[in-house]
Formats: structure tokens, C-alpha cells, sequence
């Protein structure tokens, strides 16, 4: 047996014990394979041998059952009762053992106080804060997990928009500093320049003469690495996040053809080459050409131009209709950021944020915004420190006495309460009477059918102090699928009963799916850009929230909080008046 394989041998060995102690088997068997990893470690001779002359038994803390099992992977390289146990698990709780500081224990743990089964889903109980209340937690163990999850995932392939992002504008920050005028213009391309919600690497296309210094300066950016490849016209790095980014750089006067051609998507591009052979031209990375003559294009507007289109905005390039509507100048004026008014959905200490409520006010308002709502989890959410009856009367005279104080800013009650199984929610009429808003969504029970996990949501719809459905699918994006629901019939229903639906802006959820905005602003929907924010940076993921509205043809009469306090408010008291 190679070194290799013994150490392969060892992992499988040390992962039984792990396993063993997740299911909480009999802990001196789980203590006989851990003590029989560290004999292993320290045998100095040859394990080949030992199991070509049956001498298993001889190495201290080897007993027959653990002995048949090395013979078992020394014949056939794995381990069947090894197999059975990891498929007795779900196979995110297996990787959990991966995340440094994270043993049997504490997984056993959350399991059973969180039931969290999957990688991503321990990620979102952190940024919720949800660990700390939990015995033998706290915070700092919090920030450790997430720091393991950060590491582990560095060696992932595909990334939540956020992560993307971030790390590109840095790049592109850093690049442009240490370049300077060596670069003409340049621009974050691919899927993340579409605001896709999952990306798998960054794109940038820049203009320059002088491609070599880009090239030389790029590849030494302080956030790579490795290089990948180097060349002239394309450079591939992997970056210290795990996201591998590559740049191409082209003459200036070819830069506006490569940055539509690199931007993408596929679909679109095959159809806006359709486009230009139905017009007598030919459309590619270089060029716009008539025949074998270039046509000049100062920008992406122009190459537009040409075609008879107006601008269409990247993130509605995916052939989706774009094309027939920009000949027909009919384009919508996408929603942007500026438009935002105010904060719906952001949580605070009295439940599982980070932040208290005066401090998530203070925020929101120096970053601008004329409104605060208010949407700590209810009662039924005893994991997150949902409020009972008492502490949400509490909650409402500090946001009272606080109101007295703000000038030119409002903070609103309001609660993310949940939708119980039945469809009801979570407090009598006589508490949700006097929230000024509601966001009904649903936190448990997640495998009903979608029958009636749809009839479900439909029931907190029609109850008369619901304003918005939050979060419609419950996916976690990059660890859990979205619960089976008829999002069509729901959207109705709200249409119905003149009410809103959350496109919920945390970079791990963005849902309502961006392939449903289009749905919801036909049916005349409010849309609500919410950051289910759990401490005052969370705010800023309205931004991701905005990508997603955009990237589903959202303008900005479609969106509910471009409205100001007052018109909101007003919003607010006609669903309880209905």
C-alpha cells in the first residue's frame, strides 16, 4: 500500500469515528477507531505486509473488526460500512466535518437546535446570528465557522453574485491604480455584469496599446494566487477567494464589439448575430462589418445603434424579448438603486440581529433613506428569538420614543411572522391589528406538496393584515432548492388582493426568482426590494436586490419602496382598511 493510500486509509478511518459520533453510537467503538488512527500514524513498517501475512492484529489497537476493514479497502479501496454510514447522514452534515473548529458535537448539536443539514444552510444561520444564543457557541465560535466556510468554499466553483462582485470591484480598483493611463476604459464583463445570482468566475475586458504592463500588472494584483495563463490578449488568474478571473484586453477602437461579445449571454449574442446577417452584416468579438469593412462604434450604444435597436441594458441579455423591444424602442426604464426610498425587512437584537434598533435607524438614514421597517422574526421562531406578545408591545414603545426623536426619518412596526402550517400566522388579531405592516413567509415544513404548500401561502395571502409575502420559495442559493410552490397562482392572489410580494435582496436568497419579476409586474404586483437585513452593512444588500429587479424588467412604478414615507404609509393603512 502506497503512502498514499495509507493516508487515504486513515481519513476513511478518522471519518467512521466522525460519523459514528454524529449518529451517536456507542462512544468506546468511536474511541477504537480513533485510537486506531493514531497506531497507523505511528506504524512504522509496512502496511502491505502486515496485510499480506495477516499481521493486523500484532500493531497496538488494531482489533479484528477494524483489522477486516483495512483488508477490505486494501482489496477493493473502500470501505462498505463506510459507505452505509455516509449515506445514513444528509450529505451537507458530511461536509460540515470539513469546516475547521466544526467536530461531531457541535454538528450533532445544530442538527438537533437548528436542524441545519447542509454547508449553506450553517452559513445562513451565522450571518443571521443564530448560533450565539446556543450553548457552547457563542460568537466568536460564530465568526470561526464562518471563516472555515469562507476557506472551504474558496475551493468551490460557483459563487453567489455578492462574492463575485466584491472581489471584482477591488480587482478592477486595484488594477486601475497600479496601471493608470495604460488603460483606455474597462468593465466587469460575463454573467456578473448580467447580475446572474450564481457566478462562476469574473470577466473583465479593458482597452489599451498597451497590453503587456496591463497584463504584468494584473497577474501581480495583491488579491491572486496563481496564474493560470498569460498572453497578449488574455490573462486567467485564480484568485485567494477561490474565483478564477480572467482579463482581455483589445485595442481601444475594438473595445465596445469585445465587451458586448464577452458580456454575453450566449443566447443573446447568437441572436443579435441572427439580427445582423438578416441586415447584410456579420457581428463578432471585433467588429461590426459591412462585408470586409469595419463599421465604427465609439460604444456598446452605438453597435446598438447600428443594428436599429435601442440600448439594452446587460442584464436583460439572456434572448429573452430584449431584441424584438429595443426595435421597437420600447425598452423599460429599468429600476436603479437612487430610486430606493426606504428599508422594509431588516431584524434587530430583540430577535436574531446583530444591531439595535436605534443603531439599524441611525444607519439606514445616513445612508439615505427617508423610512425603516422593522421586521423581527415572531413567536414561533424560538431559534431566532422570535418576540412573544409582551416583547413585541416592548418593541413598539421604543420605536414610539424613537420616532419622537427622528426628524425627516420614520421607523414602522412591522414583524416577519410566520405562516404556520395551516396557513394562519403567528399572533391573534388583536396584536397583527396594530403592526403597521406584515411580512408572512414561511420558515418550517418545508416538504409539503406543492399543492398544499401553495394553498398555504395562498390563506396568509387572504388573511386581511398580511401586506407582503416574504421570500416565496425559501431557497438558499449554492444549498437548498426553493420549496415546490405555484408561483403564478400566488402572484394572482396578491394581484387580488391588491398586496405585495418581497424580492428579498440577501445575497443568498434573491427571491422571488428574477424569471418571475416579469410575472408579477404584469399582474401588477408591488414588488418590495427588501435587505432582510440582520446588521447595518446587511443594508446594503439592496444593491444585489436592485440587480435582480433590473435583470427582471422591473421599472420603477413596479417597485414598492421607491414610495415615499408618507405614500407608504398610506400602502400599509389601505390593506388593513380592505
Amino acid at each position: 500500500m502506497s503512502k498514499l493510500d495509507k493516508s487515504k486509509l486513515l481519513e476513511v478511518l478518522e471519518n467512521i469515528g466522525a460519523l459514528m459520533e454524529l449518529k451517536k453510537e456507542n462512544p468506546f467503538k468511536i474511541r477504537a477507531y480513533l485510537n486506531a488512527v493514531r497506531s497507523l500514524e505511528q506504524f512504522q513498517g509496512s502496511l502491505d505486509d502486515a496485510v499480506k501475512n495477516k499481521e493486523l492484529l500484532s500493531i497496538k489497537d488494531i482489533g479484528k473488526g477494524i483489522a477486516e476493514k483495512i483488508e477490505e479497502f486494501f482489496s477493493s479501496g473502500h470501505i462498505k460500512y463506510y459507505d452505509e454510514l455516509k449515506d445514513s447522514i444528509p450529505p451537507g452534515v458530511f461536509e460540515m466535518l470539513a469546516i475547521e473548529g466544526l467536530g461531531p458535537k457541535k454538528i450533532h448539536v445544530l442538527y438537533e437546535k437548528l436542524r441545519i443539514k447542509t454547508l449553506g444552510e450553517l452559513e445562513h444561520a451565522c450571518r443571521e446570528n443564530r448560533l450565539v444564543s446556543i450553548e457552547g457557541f457563542g460568537e466568536k465560535t460564530q465568526e470561526n465557522i464562518l471563516k472555515g466556510i469562507k476557506y472551504h468554499m474558496s475551493y468551490s466553483d460557483r459563487f453567489h453574485v455578492s462574492t463575485a462582485l466584491e472581489e471584482a470591484e477591488k480587482l478592477m480598483a486595484e488594477l486601475k491604480k497600479k496601471a493608470g493611463k495604460k488603460i483606455n476604459r474597462m468593465e466587469i464583463a460575463g454573467s456578473l455584469r448580467r447580475r446572474k445570482e450564481i457566478v462562476g468566475d469574473i470577466d473583465f475586458v479593458a482597452g489599451s496599446s498597451q497590453s503587456e504592463p496591463v497584463m504584468d500588472a494584473f497577474s501581480s494584483l495583491s488579491q491572486v494566487d496563481e496564474v493560470i495563463a498569460k498572453g497578449p490578449t488574455k490573462t486567467s488568474v485564480k484568485l485567494k477567494s477561490g474565483i478564477n478571473a480572467d482579463i482581455r484586453i483589445v485595442p481601444d477602437q475594438k473595445y465596445p464589439y469585445a465587451l458586448h461579445h464577452f458580456t454575453g449571454s450566449k443566447e443573446h449574442n447568437t441572436a443579435m448575430r441572427a439580427l445582423s446577417k438578416s441586415k447584410g452584416l456579420k457581428m463578432n468579438e471585433y467588429g461590426l462589418f459591412k462585408g470586409d469593412k469595419n463599421i465604427s462604434c465609439k460604444d456598446e450604444k452605438e453597435i446598438f445603434s447600428k443594428l436599429g435597436l435601442s440600448f439594452i441594458p446587460p442584464e436583460l441579455r439572456e434572448d429573452r424579448g430584449e431584441i424584438e423591444l429595443a426595435a421597437a424602442g420600447k425598452i423599460p426604464a429599468l429600476i436603479e438603486e437612487k430610486d430606493i426610498k426606504g428599508v422594509i425587512h431588516v431584524h434587530t437584537i430583540a430577535s436574531d440581529g446583530k444591531a439595535s434598533l436605534d443603531d439599524m435607524a441611525a444607519f439606514a438614514k445616513r445612508k439615505g433613506y427617508s423610512y425603516l421597517g422593522i421586521g423581527d422574526h415572531s413567536k414561533s421562531a424560538h431559534y431566532a428569538g422570535g418576540l412573544e406578545e409582551k416583547r413585541v408591545k416592548e418593541q413598539w414603545e421604543q420605536i414610539d420614543a424613537l420616532n419622537k426623536k427622528l426628524t425627516g426619518f420614520v421607523v414602522f412596526k412591522g414583524i416577519e411572522s410566520d405562516i404556520l402550517p395551516d396557513g394562519s400566522l403567528d399572533y391573534d388579531e388583536n396584536i397583527l391589528r396594530d403592526f403597521d405592516f406584515i411580512v408572512a413567509a414561511i420558515h418550517s415544513k418545508f416538504k409539503m406538496s406543492k399543492d398544499e404548500m401553495t394553498k398555504r401561502i395562498i390563506k396568509a395571502v387572504k388573511n386581511p393584515y398580511t401586506t407582503m409575502i416574504g421570500h416565496l420559495t425559501g431557497r438558499l442559493l449554492l444549498s437548498r432548492t426553493g420549496y415546490e410552490v405555484d408561483v403564478e397562482k400566488i402572484l394572482k392572489a396578491l394581484a387580488g388582493e391588491n398586496k405585495a410580494i418581497e424580492l428579498n435582496a440577501n445575497p443568498h436568497r434573491l427571491d422571488l426568482d428574477w424569471r418571475y419579476c416579469k410575472m408579477a409586474k404584469e399582474l401588477g404586483v408591488p414588488v418590495s426590494i427588501n435587505p432582510d437585513a440582520h446588521d447595518m452593512e446587511g443594508v446594503k444588500d439592496i444593491k444585489y436586490g436592485v440587480g435582480i429587479a433590473r435583470k427582471g424588467w422591473l421599472e420603477k412604478k413596479d417597485i414598492l419602496n421607491v414610495k415615499s414615507a408618507g405614500e407608504i404609509k398610506k400602502f400599509f393603512d389601505n390593506i388593513k382598511r380592505q
